[in-house]
């Protein structure tokens, strides 16, 4: 087998034209030169130096592989370079998923940190939710997905194998009810759901839906949901239009406000988890670990806004 410090050699050898000259060119003595040679010649079958004293000249297959080395190492050297550069994160890809409803806050706030910090870093990013993320993480589609996961809903569901992912939590996404600013109870200082078994409901992806249908179980009732959106912006639009009620999560509410609709926090509290998933190598990655860290920022400064005014009162 040949190897880079092989062709090292033979290279250094057909532009200093001795051992000596090239065992000093490279920093090497002159026997371990000699050793190498012999070492070479014994993997390839074949003399590739002619000693003639103290000089030496390479045979035809020397000189093949003098020529070639000359390619392959600038390739080896561009290639040590990038990883060099990728490792000090001054060049990286992040290839980044997140479900919907997380694009018009966390998504925004992490890709704008990332930017600040390390602007070489290359960054994609898709919307999906958290079964097709998660799959494309396992596939090796992406390297981060974000995802959540309702109380009493564990990731397990999601993805079968959690043994090879990587979970960072990254906040508690608190549940409301969001009703027409007019409804009966919209002045209520929280919403028991019981008491709105007779209203209309809209209701979100498979799995917010689940999570509304158990709530719903729970208080002893089966929702009558007329109008099914994954787009937050249009639940609460319908909400708006006087046409139902809604779950939605803070991580929207603080997107999207709407001064016709009123915020009522669940009681019992409903919360949602927010994820940052990824692979255990992928974590040690230098981009992915500053998208991560990214996240994280991120997350705390969306925990940070106040959201209390959105609570039991118009928002």
């Amino acid at each position: 087998m040949i190897d880079a410090a092989g062709l090292r050699v033979m290279k250094a050898i057909a532009d200093e034209g001795s051992f000596t000259s090239a065992a000093n060119a490279l920093g090497f003595t002159q026997p371990a030169i000699s050793q190498m040679v012999r070492r070479l010649e014994q993997r390839t079958g074949t003399v590739l130096v002619e000693r003639y004293g103290r000089q030496v000249r390479l045979t035809e297959a020397g000189q093949v592989l003098a020529r070639h080395a000359v390619s392959v190492l600038a390739a080896l050297d561009a290639a040590e370079e990038e990883i060099t550069a990728i490792a000090g994160l001054r060049a990286g890809r992040v290839r980044l998923q997140a479900f919907p409803s997380s694009s018009a806050t966390l998504v925004p706030k992490t890709l704008a940190i990332l930017k600040a910090k390390h602007p070489d870093i290359t960054v994609t990013f898709t919307e999906a939710e958290p079964p097709e993320s998660l799959a494309a993480l396992r596939r090796g589609d992406c390297d981060v997905a974000v995802a959540f996961a309702y109380e009493g809903f564990d990731l397990g569901e999601l993805e079968e194998d959690l043994s090879l992912l990587v979970t960072r939590k990254l906040l508690d996404d608190e549940v409301r009810l969001v009703v027409p600013a007019r409804h009966p109870h919209a002045q209520d200082e929280t919403a028991h759901l019981g008491d709105f078994s007779d209203d209309e409901w809209i209701a979100g992806c498979p799995r917010c839906r689940s999570h509304l249908l158990s709530l719903a179980d729970h208080a002893g009732f089966r929702p009558n949901v007329a109008f099914e959106t994954e787009d937050y912006v249009a639940q609460i639009g319908l909400v708006t239009a006087g046409l139902g009620v809604a779950l939605v999560p803070d991580l929207i509410l603080n997107a999207a406000k709407h001064e016709d609709v009123a915020t009522l926090p669940l009681a019992p509290a409903s919360r949602r988890q927010i994820l940052a998933v990824t692979t255990a190598d992928l974590q040690r990655v230098p981009a992915v670990g500053a998208a991560l860290d990214a996240l994280c920022e991120a997350a705390g400064a969306a925990v940070k806004q106040p959201t209390d005014a959105l609570a039991g009162a118009p928002a």
